[in-house]
């Protein structure tokens, strides 16, 4: 077992309509404004970006994140990522009663050494500290969905 590779799977249920979540989900500069953990995106060029993350363990993963496919028919959202993590990860966004559900996967290779020296003792934290923030990413795009329905004053 490679203890630096990761597999993360996430369902988001959200009373917002699909294409008002992929569009949410697709501004990738958006993602500070409503997701906590997302600390940073600055933009390189139409397709590339860095972002800086960091959640409840003190320490920061600094990305390169390229847009690998985007496809609004079908709902998916793909980029791949270089960096402290290596890797891909892909939101599919689809219809669920009157809501959403958003599914997000990844897969990716730890390359940050913190990560790496602690790979066996820290692995739950680790994925423990995954969960949290995707919760709370959840928590921030449900928040965002409410603020911009019909009615609200927009965020």
């Amino acid at each position: 077992m490679d203890w630096c590779h990761y597999r993360f799977r996430s369902r988001w249920d959200l009373d917002a309509p699909p294409a008002a979540v992929f569009e949410a989900l697709a501004d990738g500069d958006g993602y500070p404004r409503w997701w906590p953990q997302v600390r940073e995106v600055r933009r390189i060029d139409d397709r590339t970006g860095t972002a800086r993350f960091r959640s409840l363990v003190p320490y920061d993963l600094h990305l390169t994140v390229t847009e690998a496919g985007r496809d609004a028919a079908r709902g998916t959202l793909r980029i791949t990522f270089s960096g402290d993590l290596e890797g891909w990860a892909r939101w599919t966004v689809t219809a669920r009663g009157a809501g959403t559900r958003a599914l997000f996967e990844q897969d990716v290779v730890a390359r940050k050494p913190l990560l790496r020296r602690f790979a066996v003792l820290g692995r739950p934290l680790f994925r423990a500290n995954h969960a949290l923030m995707m919760r709370a990413g959840c928590r921030g795009l449900r928040a965002r969905m409410l603020d911009r329905r019909p009615g609200r004053n927009p965020v």
